[in-house]
């Protein structure tokens, strides 16, 4: 006969707040929605809304720290840095977090986010066109993702939209690539400018698009 044991939870939002994740206000409101003392109406009322997400990964990161050191993958996320969070500023970003070697915002419009995405990629390219000469120059590829979300967590968008923002620019998108949504693609697919054509991948049930600037 298997022996149980008596499970100790924590259930203090403020012990639990200790774990970086959400702070002390959202783990009270989770505790109480567990509870039953907080309906999830009243907590997807509270705690949700919509917006735009850019998640950025970078290319060679892996490489760079392998063939030429740490400190060459940490001076490449730097040289990065220094590029897109004068674009995300110029572009209206509400939120900017960095990670690794990802970036991620978020913007009240999808125009302004497919916007930053473009800027990115061709200032990117003018710095390594100027001021480096590596053998492998960093690229981005990014992922664009609109839709309600809840304001939780470090990049304050946890939900749906964001896990499919993150697959796109972490895992599918190529160096130089914007890929969006299906729901993205639905909120800009009349912005002149674009070709935006539909894709398919075997890690996605479901339809994303990749947009390129009209030159």
């Amino acid at each position: 006969m298997t022996q149980r044991y008596p499970l100790a939870l924590a259930d203090d939002p403020d012990d639990l707040a200790s774990l970086r994740m959400w702070d002390g206000n959202v783990y009270r409101d989770l505790l109480a929605c567990r509870g039953g003392r907080m309906s999830q109406a009243d907590f997807i009322a509270k705690h949700r809304y919509r917006t735009a997400i850019l998640s950025l990964d970078m290319t060679g990161f892996t490489h760079a720290s392998q063939d030429d050191g740490d400190l060459a993958s940490l001076l490449r996320i730097l040289d990065v840095h220094r590029v897109c969070l004068p674009i995300f500023q110029e572009f209206g970003a509400q939120k900017v977090r960095a990670f690794a070697d990802d970036l991620y915002g978020t913007f009240a419009e999808p125009i302004r986010a497919l916007g930053c995405a473009m800027e990115i990629h061709r200032r990117i390219e003018a710095f390594h066109a100027v001021q480096r000469a590596d053998r492998d120059p960093c690229r981005c590829c990014v992922g664009l993702g609109y839709g309600p979300v809840f304001r939780l967590g470090p990049d304050l968008a946890m939900g749906h939209e964001m896990n499919l923002a993150s697959k796109l620019g972490e895992d599918i998108a190529q160096g130089g690539e914007t890929l969006l949504t299906e729901s993205f693609h639905a909120a800009v697919r009349h912005l002149p400018g674009y070709r935006i054509e539909r894709r398919s991948h075997p890690e996605l049930t479901a339809p994303y698009y990749i947009a390129v600037p009209m030159d």
